[in-house]
């Protein structure tokens, strides 16, 4: 006697049989978010320096000139580390550089609280703390980035340049309310040990390459074996300039870059707080409203590196800069002494623009430069915090002359008009990982 069966029925016993297929979630997702906790964790120390203004010039008298060059110090070295700090990583690797830098963080920070004279603030929190945060860099942010991820790249660009920018503003209300409660050196302290906590995540949990591990990248189709350590790591950081700056799209992207610099980390994180506490705004309140910032830049930046996936990247830059020039000239019309529903517009719109110039200025970079994206990069990032040096610098001379902020407000916006020019004066490249063309 035959037995007859039904196909159907066996396949559904068959299905019933079979183990449920586990949706395995890829290591470079756990790098990236080590990476994100990281880099919030560290972001304390640039929290700072637009509070330590008013307290240090009543207890020192020293000018807010003076201390306006310590912060364009830090700013500049902050740039200048990162290009070094990248051919550093390819050297030495990921987690030891990233781990001696916050140690030299946590070092600078500490040693502010027995300083008494303007060259200390110099030597700890411009030199040690700019050396150590240039480290910390975004090019730490591009390294991960290019070696873990070849989908996806403009939005963990996003997401990570996000925990840069929005951990900086996020511990302003803490450290706003320890400097009016306790004076600014807990709060130094405070800096110095978020900065030491971050060093065991990262010397336990971030890996340098995905071979470490056994792992493609992110979207790679193939193994890619670890490259071998890349020696005269300074010589390469200066040979990979030398080669960019042959290119017009390095001095566009470099310039622009400024820019943004001069906007954010120069004029709004350095200046904001003193010059809304001189319309009569609480210390606390003002900077309550850079950390709403933070929030929103969040947001702002991983919609960026969504965009940046599926837009032109010049076009975008164009459009960042020119909203957020057009915001800067009303600024000087919103400052008063208490939060008003214009002055919370303008700190949701500029939070959304803070930092989402990254994404497209990193592809750019990668469109243009192949292989060494990430140390030009550094680079571009240099020129950012050039720009953010000077105008914390002048930013605090013009208070010093004029008595108030206007003039810089007006002339910042200015300057984002000319980089949104700028960015959509640059040229397409040549496919990713390809060299660039002269």
């Amino acid at each position: 006697m035959t037995q007859t069966t039904d196909p159907a029925s066996d396949a559904l016993a068959a299905g019933q049989r079979s183990p449920r297929r586990r949706v395995r979630v890829h290591r470079a997702w756990f790098v990236a978010a080590v990476t994100f906790v990281t880099i919030i964790g560290a972001a304390a120390f640039r929290s700072l320096p637009g509070l330590l203004i008013d307290p240090l010039h009543q207890e020192f008298g020293w000018s807010r000139g003076t201390i306006g060059a310590a912060v364009s110090l830090n700013l500049a070295l902050y740039g200048l580390t990162a290009p070094f700090a990248a051919a550093l990583m390819d050297r030495f690797g990921i987690r030891r550089v990233v781990a001696a830098a916050l140690t030299v963080i946590s070092l600078g920070a500490a040693l502010t609280v027995w300083m008494t004279a303007p060259w200390q603030l110099w030597l700890c929190w411009g030199l040690l703390v700019g050396l150590g945060s240039g480290s910390m860099a975004l090019a730490f942010a591009a390294t991960v980035t290019n070696r873990w991820f070849t989908a996806r790249r403009g939005l963990v660009s996003g997401i990570l340049t996000a925990a840069s920018a929005s951990g900086q503003l996020i511990f302003l209300p803490l450290l706003s309310w320890t400097v009016e409660s306790h004076g600014w050196r807990p709060a130094a302290l405070t800096v110095a040990l978020a900065a030491l906590a971050v060093v065991p995540f990262v010397w336990l949990l971030l890996r340098d390459h995905p071979a470490d591990v056994g792992e493609r990248p992110l979207g790679a189709v193939e193994f890619v074996p670890k490259p071998e350590p890349a020696p005269g790591a300074a010589l390469r950081a200066l040979t990979a300039l030398s080669s960019a700056a042959r290119t017009g799209p390095f001095w566009l992207l470099a310039g622009t870059f400024a820019i943004c610099g001069a906007s954010t980390n120069g004029l709004i994180q350095t200046h904001f707080v003193p010059a809304a506490h001189d319309h009569g705004m609480p210390v606390t309140a003002a900077a309550s409203l850079l950390a709403v910032v933070g929030v929103f830049d969040v947001a702002g930046t991983i919609a960026s590196g969504w965009f940046t996936d599926r837009l032109a990247p010049r076009r975008l830059l164009a459009v960042y800069y020119a909203l957020r020039g057009v915001s800067l000239l009303f600024l000087p019309l919103l400052l008063a002494p208490a939060v008003h529903p214009p002055m919370i517009f303008f700190i949701v719109f500029y939070g959304l623009d803070w930092v989402a110039t990254v994404p497209p200025t990193l592809a750019l970079c990668r469109e243009h430069y192949g292989e060494d994206s990430a140390i030009v990069f550094g680079w571009v990032l240099a020129s950012h915090q050039v720009g953010a040096a000077l105008v914390a610098y002048l930013g605090g001379l013009a208070r010093d002359v004029f008595g108030s902020y206007d003039v810089v407000w007006y002339a910042s916006g200015a300057l984002c008009a000319a980089a949104a020019l700028m960015a959509l004066v640059i040229r397409r490249g040549p496919r990713a990982g390809s060299p660039a063309v002269a």
